[in-house]
């Protein structure tokens, strides 16, 4: 750089008499530059006003705030109304009206965010003064300037990239904001849109998680210390810099006292108060696993995923809490009885629904939810065996030509099946000759089911489970009586529950009714029972079952009052079951291992699933009164096709 001085650059002596010359010569330059430098400046200030123009009619629509409805944490709750799962996305957010918001919670955020906000039109001259004072004496950003109006519509619709023309954006959109909505409605809409840290979106959830309570019932020092998080929610954290949090509660109750909004008595009162602080709730696990993520599925299933994590739903579920956790408890304890007793890895699925409603009342999916979500009650698809049974016989019963004394011949037997033959064996090897069905049925013969079947028409047993609700795929084969077809377990108490209502369904469900956050019902299911089979060959049927836990298979499983039941045993000892019922519970318990692995040599469903089914349904039904099953003889018998 060159060391003269702005005196070295002026004119010397010699040159004074050509100095006019050189003034006008240079007022030549200096007009023509001058005019140039005008030209451009107003080219630029005109190109500016165009792009600014052009880019604010580029400016999102605030007219759509009218009907905007934010993303909301979707909750699900027991019968009772017991909390059990908070679902969302990104954003964990429960919405609550302004008038249902602590006034103090209000104060103490205007205060700190916006004290003009009721006299200005979106933009406050007077705030980007102060701000600007702020910053100057602090040497950097301190103040904002935004209006509580310009935060809601950068959160809304625009980046939180610093820049000079979001300023302005927001400034724009924040003026036609104000046109269009009230300020409480403004006001409503920003305190359940602001975030408040761990992943806690709008007061409510924040409340709720910062200290256990409703936004409607906040102190004064809780609504500062609230108040205090907005600008850098996780940095001042109660959770986590109780003290900074303490800084931030006295900078808001300060800025409320030189408003007067608090006299100082309010604010040495709140300086003191204890704070009590809740628990982090947004990413906490759901209380029953296996019954919240069958809600989860079956929710996505009918709304969407999108509706599921962002629509703010109330799911009251059929299940209750005490319950299911009875049912888990029994799941548990008899994983390891019968681990040992030889059935290592084992899994346990349980389903209890009230065949009066068919409403879900216990699911279990296996034995742990930690180390496994797989739920195995509703996606699980094993082979039911001899469960399955019932199915063949009632179809048989509905047609008028079988009854329980119906006598069948349990003899050897051969089918043509495809391009060999297929022969049906007992589980015995051997064979009983003539007998009643109710004695087929109770004694779990194979060979007489699939003549039955055979008889009636394998078609038609399709047919009833489709009736049935069973929707698992399943062929018209010959060894269809035999269950060598996938069902849940939530298909198969279902089924029975049909059975044990004499024919009256409503769709199975483990949900009560789903509204969203304002309480506008999307979904009611209360019953609505149908009549879908036939009433007396449901009685029958049931009343044949009753023989298998009286003197059957099922022996272990007799409880000291009418219930009827069967057992299932597939081949190679895979999968052994019992399902039963009594008029007020059905139950199917289905036990085997994930692999599909043997359980173990002689492993029945008779020997040790029905000690499972009767140690749920004692505890189940202790304070139920003992109920008769309705007799088929109150019933009309079909005529025979």
């Amino acid at each position: 750089m060159s060391s003269r001085t702005f005196e070295d650059k002026q004119p010397q002596p010699q040159q004074a008499a050509s100095g006019f010359e050189f003034l006008k010569g240079v007022g030549q330059v200096a007009g023509g530059t001058l005019l140039s430098v005008t030209m451009l400046t107003s080219s630029i200030v005109a190109g500016g006003l165009v792009g600014l123009a052009v880019s604010f009619r580029n400016l999102p629509d605030v007219r759509q705030l009218r009907s905007f409805l934010p993303s909301e944490t979707t909750y699900i709750y027991d019968i009772k109304g017991k909390l059990l799962s908070s679902i969302h996305g990104e954003a964990n957010r429960e919405v609550i009206p302004l008038d249902r918001i602590s006034p103090d919670l209000k104060r103490a955020v205007l205060a700190s965010e916006d004290s003009d906000f009721y006299y200005h039109h979106g933009i406050n001259p007077k705030g980007v003064g102060r701000a600007v004072v702020t910053n100057w004496s602090a040497g950097g950003v301190r103040e904002g300037g935004s209006t509580i109006t310009m935060q809601l519509v950068k959160n809304l619709f625009l980046s939180h990239r610093r820049a000079f023309t979001r300023k302005i954006a927001e400034a724009v959109l924040a003026i036609r904001l104000e046109q269009i909505l009230t300020k409480d409605q403004i006001l409503e809409m920003y305190l359940n849109q602001v975030y408040w840290g761990h992943n806690n979106y709008g007061v409510q959830t924040a409340a709720r998680s910062y200290f256990n309570k409703s936004a409607e019932y906040l102190n004064l020092a809780e609504s500062a210390m609230m108040a205090g998080l907005i600008q850098a929610p996780e940095e001042y954290s109660p959770f986590i810099r109780m003290e900074k949090a303490k800084e931030q509660q006295k900078i808001v109750l300060n800025r409320m006292k030189e408003l007067n909004w608090i006299t100082q008595q309010e604010y040495d009162k709140a300086l003191k108060q204890p704070i009590k602080l809740g628990k982090i709730r947004s990413f906490q696990g759901s209380a029953l696993p296996y019954v919240t993520n069958a809600v989860a599925h079956e929710i996505a299933k009918k709304f969407g995923r999108e509706a599921l994590l962002k629509g703010g739903m109330r799911i009251q579920t059929t299940v209750d809490t005490n319950f299911q956790r009875m049912a888990e408890s029994t799941v548990k304890r008899w994983h390891e009885i019968l681990s040992g007793q030889g059935l290592s890895k084992n899994q346990i699925a349980l389903v209890a629904i009230d065949p009066r409603t068919h409403f879900v009342k216990a699911l279990v999916g296996g034995v742990d939810p930690k180390t496994s979500e797989f739920n195995r009650a509703t996606q699980a698809l094993r082979q039911p065996g001899s469960a399955f049974k019932p199915f063949v016989y009632y179809t048989a019963f509905a047609s008028g030509k079988y009854g329980p004394e119906t006598v069948v011949y349990d003899t050897p037997v051969g089918y043509r099946d495809g391009s060999g033959w297929y022969y049906p064996r007992n589980y015995d090897g051997g064979y009983g000759g003539a007998m009643s069905v109710r004695t087929a049925l109770k004694l779990s013969r194979n060979v007489p089911v699939i003549k039955v079947g055979k008889a009636i028409g394998m078609n038609k047993v399709v047919e009833t489970c489709r009736t049935l609700g069973i929707l698992s795929p399943m062929e018209p084969v010959t060894s269809l009586p035999l269950g060598a077809i996938g069902i849940t377990p939530l298909e198969m108490a279902g089924a029975y529950a049909t059975f044990a209502n004499y024919g009256w369904q409503s769709p199975t469900t483990i949900i009560v009714r789903v509204t969203d956050s304002s309480g506008n019902v999307l979904l009611d299911n209360t019953p609505k029972p149908l009549q879908i089979l036939d009433p007396w060959a449901s009685a029958a049927i049931i009343d044949t079952m009753r023989s298998v836990i009286n003197d059957g298979t099922g022996k272990n499983a007799a409880i000291d009052r009418p219930a009827a039941g069967k057992t299932g045993t597939t081949s190679s000892e895979k999968d052994i079951w019992f399902v039963g019922t009594v008029p007020q519970l059905t139950t199917a318990v289905w036990v085997g291992r994930d692999d599909n692995r043997t359980l173990a040599s002689g492993a029945t469903g008779g020997v040790m699933v029905a000690p499972v089914w009767r140690d749920f349904m004692l505890k189940a039904l202790k304070d139920v009164p003992v109920e008769k099953f309705k007799s088929p003889y109150q019933f009309s018998r079909p005529k025979s096709n």
